[in-house]
């Protein structure tokens, strides 16, 4: 255990499961702390999630603290969250290790000797950020008590009692059985990592708290553990971890909306970098379904390709499901189609994996869409990437010129046929490249972010309506910035008013003269 004096503040978040909200509160404690003074750093030692972002100097973390440091007013640090597994298959993962790709390894191999392996580098990347930080909020994942996952464990308890950081257990009382779920969570946690739980949080409430009373009497005299607050159930805008919100979202059908343009983004099995999309899906006048059935995909008045992790499963997967044959037909009548990143990669001609870096397929033929042909190599490409607006052709023609920004994840180099022009002159790390490419009403692009620019975004919405032979029925496209800000100070004023501040300050160990 650590023996770090009272000069850093810790707070961790666990959770009884996955998808209680644990990510999402620690941002609100990450807002709230920093608007009230404190240099306040978020960490999570491992996530298992395909949204992912790169950081300034090029390292790839999890998205949820990109989020996190957002609402605590830093920037990312691939020390926030240093090891990501990006699944690749039904039984391994790609493994990041402090912002670098390490290649994939199969869940077996990396729950044994591999995981104990990045026990260091946690500890390392832990120790930096509480001697930097006033305070570190740190976030664990699934459940402190999965008994076959606890001897490898690098993410829970063993953190807690690294860091010596209070920790707070959330439960989503929205599901049912949250009262069983934190009774039986603190039976099966060893006694000194129950000594380490110093409240408990029930998030996602319905209903008159009047009526919970006499079940949270009942947990704080069952465990002597406080309820330090009822989080109720809310809709605010802050990006999810990982795919699970995606898995519970429903498909729709295309369907007619005259005060809504239709965006379809295909769910791909291996589908990367979904938070791509929030961007549209804040705009009052989109919507944004994700489709994975041929019949469902109709005409939308935008179809988007996304980002994949297994770029040429993937795309086999387009092919066998008869959606690819649906997008061809659709381009040619003429429905604009965006892809990005493994998106664009299977809008050219032909995708190849000579070394299998991706997946266990060499080569499979693309959708055609677009002239070009990618190949993958070992090294990935991470970098964040700014320039300039080339083309004038589509939507991009009320934004030529203008600056353009985001971020690079891929392990494919596209090649253009001969004649055809990019789309950006980015620069990234000091050098110039050009990316992507337009045929028609399709373009592609490796550029995440890519719909976070506001001009941008407001030209394609604008060019769609036009399509329709209409105007836009808004008068203006909102700043991310602005919403994200928003969002945060909405989440941070929300759990002030439903948690005890002054009992969790209390348990961080928080002085009136910190």
């Amino acid at each position: 255990m650590s023996s770090d004096t009272q000069a850093t503040a810790k707070l961790m978040i666990q959770g009884t499961s996955s998808s209680v909200g644990k990510s999402v509160l620690a941002a609100a404690f990450c807002r709230i702390f920093y608007q009230e003074g404190y240099k306040v750093a978020p960490f999570k030692a491992q996530n298992m999630a395909l949204n992912s972002f790169v950081t300034i100097a090029g390292g790839e973390m999890g998205r949820a603290q990109v989020v996190q440091a957002q609402a605590a007013g830093v920037d990312p640090d691939v020390r926030m969250n240093p090891i990501l597994l990006k699944p690749s298959g039904p039984a391994g993962s790609q493994v990041i290790i402090v912002g670098k790709s390490q290649g994939n390894v199969t869940a077996l191999r990396y729950h044994g000797e591999y995981q104990r392996m990045t026990w260091p580098y946690v500890t390392e990347a832990l120790h930096s950020l509480i001697d930097e930080y006033e305070m570190v909020i740190i976030e664990g994942a699934g459940s402190p008590a999965e008994v076959n996952l606890k001897s490898n464990d690098i993410v829970n308890m063993r953190v807690a009692l690294e860091a010596n950081s209070p920790v707070l257990l959330v439960a989503d009382i929205d599901r049912g059985g949250a009262l069983a779920s934190v009774v039986g969570t603190l039976e099966l946690v060893e006694p000194e990592e129950r000594a380490m739980i110093k409240g408990i949080i029930f998030n996602k409430f319905r209903g008159e708290i009047k009526l919970l009373q006499p079940a949270l009497d009942f947990i704080e005299e069952k465990t002597g553990i406080p309820v330090v607050g009822v989080v109720p159930y809310f809709k605010i805008r802050i990006p999810d971890e990982d795919s699970v919100a995606l898995s519970e979202a429903v498909e729709k059908p295309s369907v007619s909306l005259d005060q809504q343009l239709d965006v379809a983004v295909i769910r791909l099995p291996y589908i990367s970098n979904f938070t791509d999309f929030d961007a549209l899906q804040d705009e009052p006048d989109v919507s944004v379904r994700y489709v994975t059935e041929r019949a469902n995909l109709g005409k939308p008045d935008l179809l988007i390709i996304p980002g994949s992790k297994n770029t040429l499963a993937d795309l086999r997967f387009l092919h066998d499901s008869g959606i690819g044959e649906q997008i061809l037909a659709l381009c040619g009548e003429e429905v604009p189609v965006i892809g990005i990143c493994g998106g664009y990669q299977m809008m050219g001609r032909l995708v190849k994996d000579p070394l299998h870096t991706e997946s266990e397929l060499e080569e499979v033929a693309g959708l055609g869409i677009l002239p070009m042909v990618t190949e993958f190599y070992p090294q990935k490409h991470t970098v964040q990437s700014k320039g300039t607006i080339l083309t004038d052709q589509g939507f991009f023609k009320a934004c030529t010129g203008e600056t353009v920004e985001g971020y690079e994840i891929h392990m494919g180099r596209s090649m253009l046929d001969e004649g055809h022009l990019p789309l950006f002159n980015l620069t990234s790390n000091g050098e110039s490249n050009l990316d992507g490419l337009q045929s028609g009403n399709s373009y592609g692009t490796y550029l995440h972010g890519i719909f976070d620019n506001d001009s941008l975004r407001a030209s394609l919405l604008n060019w769609l309506w036009e399509r329709r032979g209409t105007r836009r029925p808004v008068e203006a496209s909102l700043s991310q910035a602005a919403l994200r800000e928003s969002a945060f100070n909405e989440l941070a004023d929300l759990v002030r008013q439903n948690v005890d501040l002054e009992r969790i300050r209390d348990i961080m160990g928080l002085r009136a003269d910190f």
